[in-house]
């Protein structure tokens, strides 16, 4: 008789399984291990919340989800693009005073946590999006860390305000520094990685900041709608990464062509924009387009 198995992890004594019945169901291959001592069916996917909830089950109270995982937890993926292969160790820390886990395939560390850090997700004790947000600031690399601090800020409408109030208990905190220069720059209008990444590296350059998400009317009706704007100057910037914009050039195309007719300049930044020589064109091209097209010198 086929056994029917839970829909989610669970322990072997969950079930009244013998260390026999554990063996012979996962040589059988209709169950297998996420993390020690915690099983699930077979034909689960291996999704980082199954193993999230997996480590629920076999750590203990005090270990809570924390970083990327907590972040992708909260429906926000700020793991780099060649991790998705494969499904990526499980984050979690201990709170002071106690050990980290050493489960396979769980990053166990300690951190300092407040009770208003942490809450119940999907079953799994997870830091909050303003304490998910405020970690990965310190934790990831710079423009990453920017694109996750305007993800929650997007999704969870958190404002600079509240990242900067939240900032006084991270003092001496490692990765600070990077945190408190960000936050200045966050603005829950940036829908994307890549957009914070083209704001970020305007900001960068020394370049006056645009209007994110800066509605077209056309005949008084909102028509077409710009990754970042300078109206004043009638110019444009866009990204135009691959995946975004399949399937949908010739409308793109066709809308930047109206708004050149119409006196715009337009420019678009492409997948490997973020490196030399890419960067430095549009960079310049950017600042070319915002040039006085004046002078007061008299000749």
């Amino acid at each position: 008789m086929e056994q029917n198995w839970p829909d989610g992890p669970f322990r072997p004594d969950e079930l009244g399984m013998s260390t026999a019945a554990v063996r012979r169901a996962v040589r059988q291959g209709t169950v297998r291990t996420t993390v020690r001592g915690v099983l699930v069916a077979a034909h689960l996917p291996d999704t980082i919340e199954l193993r999230a909830r997996a480590v629920a089950k076999a750590a203990r109270p005090h270990h809570v989800v924390t970083d990327r995982t907590a972040a992708w937890l909260h429906d926000i993926d700020t793991h780099v693009y060649a991790e998705h292969d494969d499904v990526p160790p499980i984050e979690t820390c201990a709170l002071r005073g106690h050990e980290p886990t050493t489960l396979e395939g769980v990053d166990g560390r300690t951190r300092d946590l407040q009770p208003e850090d942490i809450m119940e997700l999907h079953g799994t004790l997870v830091t909050t999006p303003l304490r998910t947000a405020l970690d990965l600031g310190c934790v990831l690399r710079r423009r990453e860390a920017f694109a996750a601090l305007c993800a929650f800020a997007h999704r969870f409408g958190l404002t600079p305000e509240d990242y900067r109030r939240a900032l006084r208990r991270f003092r001496r905190r490692r990765g600070v520094v990077q945190l408190r220069e960000l936050v200045s720059l966050v603005d829950h209008r940036i829908e994307s990685q890549r957009e914070a990444w083209v704001y970020l590296a305007i900001a960068d350059a020394g370049v006056a900041l645009p209007e994110p998400q800066f509605w077209i009317a056309i005949n008084g009706v909102p028509t077409y709608r710009l990754d970042f704007a300078y109206p004043r100057h009638r110019v444009c910037v866009e990204y135009d990464g691959g995946e975004a914009h399949e399937g949908r050039e010739a409308y793109d195309e066709g809308r930047r062509q109206w708004l050149r007719d119409h006196g715009w300049t337009v420019i678009v930044v492409r997948e490997g924009g973020f490196s030399d020589p890419q960067l430095a064109g549009w960079l310049t091209e950017l600042r070319s387009a915002l040039a006085p097209s004046y002078s007061n010198r008299r000749w």
